[in-house]
């Protein structure tokens, strides 16, 4: 599900994007974590989004 909210951020359909993140996000995975949505690079054309912002901020280290 991570993979397919990558594309569509990539192809600009930023609101799926998110909306697709949000429910992959909701389960674990070593795949989607904070460090990975903060450093690589398939997800900058989602940041500043404060639906982007707020799934980071929900995956950050306690």
């Amino acid at each position: 599900m991570h993979v397919f909210s990558m594309i569509c951020a990539w192809t600009g359909e930023k609101d799926l994007a998110c909306e697709q993140l949000a429910t992959a996000a909701q389960f674990p995975s070593y795949l989607l974590t904070y460090g990975r949505l903060r450093l690589l690079p398939f997800w900058d054309p989602l940041g500043g989004d404060p639906r982007f912002e707020k799934i980071v901020a929900s995956l950050a280290p306690k």
